[in-house]
């Protein structure tokens, strides 16, 4: 804990206060599981106009809401009143400028309330989670409409706009999603249609082919009870700030620092899996989320998923790990900075990042050291890794060798965002800095080694040959 925090609260009051929190948001979560399993049996689209499913999903959503943050989730509220009369009133032309200015001005001002003059440190479910989301939303919604894309051809009402940001389903933990697709869901134009015909050749009247998500939302589930119970036999046996404790890093050689280090930032994931893998099921069980059939004829339910764990966990290159975490967030940093920033994108959608994350040093620290990392892995990736394809035992060692720097250069990366502060951060950073330029450059001398070993096969291949 650091000093700011313990100064505001007693520890032992301070992690009472975290607990509940988390104990809050869990409840709020499985009381939103049980509505989506019942809003998608009583209100199906069937049976229920538009109309009353967005006002019970809002309804819902503001129960929610103001169970878990009180009065705070008026925030939620303003946050959308102001961008919803910026969309109105702005021309066309600007109007997804003016909106992410807002938008995203409001979310900054709320995160730095919160942090500098009320609680350094909160534990992250706070009420500002939310507003990350719906920022998402907000501006997602604004670059469609001015874009064009994605069928957004009119303004919501305020009821539907409402009900866009605030449904019961994603007002905890999301994840985002488009316009469209959330009104195909509601609506119940979401499922595929099929033409029938009769035995003379003539058509019949289309029906729907409406899978059920039983066996998605089962597995999910399954999944979020093992990430929970990782996370809470091994979070507090591996904290991640034990990797700066003076007595380790003085007495532990260097490898065993970056072996702890892994497993500590191994132990933090499965709260990030439960969360998003939780959030994603409770989509699915409201009918939200299929995505058409697989080639063996299932249906697939990840239309709107967070994160790909195993592919997380096994990831080869930086843009990888990157590409399956958070997965609908870097969507949405793609589709608003990335792809239309003239210049450095990559950089940009880095500090974006950061700065909708919050106002932590921390967190401007890690992104500032992943450009850096992505630049990287981009290099060897596209100059290096053509070499290694030229048999599989190559193609094998280059994989093996790379995921190994992988996830050292993740953790390396990483620490700052759970240090959260400018101390811990640095202090982390003086004891690796004669490693820093050798994790930046990794992949240089990993390249090098390969070449070597690669050359060296070749070789002997030749000579057996001959």
């Amino acid at each position: 804990m650091d000093g700011v925090s313990s100064l505001s609260l007693p520890a032992f009051l301070l992690s009472f206060v975290h607990l509940s929190m988390q104990v809050n948001f869990v409840a709020c979560q499985l009381f939103a599981l049980l509505m989506a399993v019942w809003f998608r049996i009583y209100l199906h689209p069937d049976k229920t106009s538009p109309f009353i499913r967005h006002f019970v999903a809002t309804l819902l959503g503001f129960y929610l809401a103001l169970f878990c943050f009180g009065w705070y989730s008026l925030h939620f509220l303003v946050q959308s009143g102001l961008s919803y009369g910026v969309m109105i009133f702005a021309s066309l032309e600007h109007m997804h400028k003016y909106c992410f200015i807002v938008t995203l001005g409001y979310l900054i001002c709320c995160q730095i309330t919160r942090v500098y003059v009320f609680d350094y440190g909160m534990y992250s479910a706070d009420f500002t989670g939310p507003m990350m989301v719906i920022t998402q939303k907000i501006t997602s919604m604004a670059f469609e409409i001015h874009d064009g894309k994605k069928s957004v051809i009119r303004m919501p009402s305020l009821l539907e706009y409402l009900s866009y940001n605030c449904n019961f389903m994603g007002i905890l933990a999301g994840p985002t999603c488009s316009y469209k697709e959330y009104t195909a869901f509601i609506e119940g134009t979401s499922y595929q249609q099929l033409q029938l015909k009769n035995v003379d050749g003539k058509d019949v009247k289309l029906i729907k082919t409406e899978p059920s998500p039983k066996n998605a939302v089962i597995s999910k589930l399954c999944t979020c009870a093992i990430c929970l119970v990782i996370y809470l036999s091994l979070y507090k046996l591996l904290p991640v700030d034990y990797s700066i404790n003076d007595s380790f890093v003085s007495s532990a050689p260097f490898y065993l620092q970056v072996t702890y280090l892994y497993l500590a930032m191994l132990a933090l994931r499965p709260k990030y899996y439960f969360v998003w893998t939780l959030a994603d099921a409770i989509n699915n069980a409201a009918g939200f989320g299929f995505n058409g059939y697989n080639k063996d004829g299932s249906p697939r339910w990840d239309l709107i998923s967070n994160l790909r764990i195993l592919d997380i966990e096994f990831a080869t290159s930086f843009k990888l790990f990157l590409d399956n975490w958070n997965i609908q967030t870097a969507h949405w940093l793609k589709r608003v900075c990335y792809e239309r920033c003239p210049v450095n994108p990559t950089a940009a959608t880095f500090l974006l990042s950061a700065m909708w994350h919050g106002v932590y040093p921390g967190y401007y620290l890690t992104f500032v050291t992943g450009i850096g990392m992505t630049m990287a892995a981009r290099a060897v990736r596209h100059n290096i890794r053509p070499y290694f394809l030229a048999s599989d035992l190559s193609k094998f060692i280059y994989d093996v060798l790379t995921w190994v720097c992988t996830q050292v250069a993740i953790c390396y990366t990483v620490v700052p965002f759970v240090l959260l502060a400018v101390g811990p951060s640095l202090k982390f950073y003086r004891y690796v800095l004669i490693h820093h330029l050798i994790l930046i450059s990794r992949y240089s001398s990993v390249v090098l080694l390969c070449r070597i070993i690669v050359a060296q096969m070749i070789h002997m291949e030749s000579l057996l040959i001959v």
